[in-house]
């Protein structure tokens, strides 16, 4: 098959030499003077919710003993006793338990201490 093509190639503009501004309205114009904004951005009557704290939660599982569970809470969070059993028995009879709370990077910290204990968590803001 040789011979002329069907279509036609398109008409390319020449590229401008390096350095300088493409052609057009702006070139030769002086540069645009900054302007600085004084009223805020977006919608005023919206107000920011403030920070909504995160959540580590706890979760049962098959696995690990109430015992065990137990001595997690007290051993890592530092919990009495007392307060780390009933958060181990609302984890193994409710299914979950809210272990802490804080900012994101300390919840992930928590979570990943938990992984590592063995224990299944997540993490979660707080609505």
């Amino acid at each position: 098959m040789g011979g002329v093509s069907a279509h036609p190639s398109p008409t390319l503009a020449p590229r401008p030499a390096a350095g300088t501004a493409p052609p057009g309205p702006l070139m030769g114009s002086p540069a645009a003077p900054e302007i600085e904004r004084t009223e805020p951005i977006g919608d005023p009557s919206v107000v920011p919710e403030p920070d909504v704290p995160w959540v580590t939660i706890v979760h049962n599982d098959p696995v690990n003993l109430m015992s065990y569970v137990t001595y997690v809470f007290q051993t890592y969070f530092g919990y009495s006793k007392g307060k780390a059993t009933k958060l181990m028995k609302d984890v193994h009879y409710k299914g979950r338990a809210v272990v802490s709370s804080g900012t994101r990077e300390e919840m992930e910290r928590d979570v990943q201490a938990m992984h590592g204990y063995g224990l299944w968590a997540t993490l979660s803001q707080d609505r």
